[in-house]
């Protein structure tokens, strides 16, 4: 192989991990405060919720489905665990009632998508207010304070690591594994690659989609007990938008937007982006509306990468095929 089809083949795998490092270097250069060992764990903090969101999401992704819920059900599974904490004093029901709740919604989600045939964007949009509209009407749009203990999840540490850092890497342990090492994920691929091939292949493609659902809706179940923890209360309108920061952290990451493509390492870098980014336009104090644009626009740019990288590949394979 010429050095010039080397040097394409390193950048089209690690392309994602140099884009890291530049921004990584930038920022620091930008503000030397980005560098603090006080603000890069802050930065490892505030994306744990949003990186095990996109774990799930990166599963339904490439299994060429969508979820725009996450952040509703993450609200009401989070709100209700911190309700059951209350009573019981009990943080193992708290836990499985946030994960039963997230796991509820998203077998909910996904009846309707194999079931009834309806598209994951439709099916989710409707959760999305199905779950935001329960959460405020159990509280009747009130906050739920004075958790307690309930804090220590979320703003706690084991032997100096945060807690929500631990989930974070045992997430996405689980994911990598899930992908790379079990027929689930082979499966999770084939289905996104070519559903109609994998039907042919013997995959039992609604089993494996209500398995990616619920398996999303675990994390989802974890991430709402991290965020209520997180922020020392329970909201009914907490988390809004979680699920776009999500979806932009596994696009971002090399997880192809219409199936197929996708990894757990590339999810999570393109999380860690998407914090320093944020991060170090919060120390330049860059106004929050233009914080906004700027998402906005990544995720625009991400999507529209990913087609063309898509259509590139079409077309250098038909070129082979035609030569030969």
């Amino acid at each position: 192989m010429s050095i010039h089809g080397i040097w394409n083949a390193v950048t089209k795998k690690y392309s994602i991990y140099f884009v890291l490092i530049f921004l990584f270097v930038l920022s620091s250069i930008i503000n030397p405060n980005f560098l603090s060992p006080g603000n890069l764990g802050n930065v490892s903090r505030q994306i744990s919720v949003t990186t095990i969101l996109a774990f799930g999401e990166t599963l339904l992704i490439i299994c060429g489905m969508i979820d725009l819920s996450a952040g509703s059900v993450l609200a009401l599974s989070g709100l209700l665990s911190v309700a059951v904490y209350k009573a019981t004093g009990s943080m193992i029901l708290a836990f499985t009632i946030a994960i039963a709740i997230g796991v509820l919604c998203n077998v909910c989600n996904a009846l309707l998508v194999t079931k009834l045939k309806t598209p994951p964007f439709i099916a989710t949009l409707a959760m999305q207010t199905v779950a935001r509209g329960a959460a405020l009407l159990y509280t009747n749009g009130q906050n739920i304070y004075q958790i307690g203990n309930f804090i220590k999840i979320g703003q706690g540490s084991i032997a100096f690591i945060p807690t929500p850092i631990i989930f974070l890497v045992l997430t996405l342990i689980f994911t990598w594994y899930c992908l790379n090492h079990t027929r689930f994920g082979r499966s999770l691929y084939a289905i996104g690659g070519n559903e109609e091939a994998a039907i042919a292949s013997g995959i039992n493609v609604r089993k494996i989609k209500i398995l990616a659902f619920i398996t999303h809706g675990v994390f989802v179940g974890i991430a709402g007990v991290l965020f209520m923890s997180r922020v020392n209360a329970g909201l009914p309108n907490g988390a809004i938008n979680y699920e776009f920061h999500a979806l932009t952290s596994s696009i971002i990451g090399g997880t192809s937007f219409s199936g197929g493509m996708g990894t757990a390492g590339g999810t999570l870098v393109g999380a860690f982006i998407v914090g320093f980014l944020n991060n170090i336009m919060n120390l330049t104090n860059v106004n929050s509306y233009l914080q906004q644009i700027v998402r906005g626009a990544i995720i625009a740019l991400a999507v529209s990468y990913d087609i063309w990288a898509k259509n590139r590949r079409t077309k250098s394979i038909m070129g082979d095929i035609e030569n030969k």
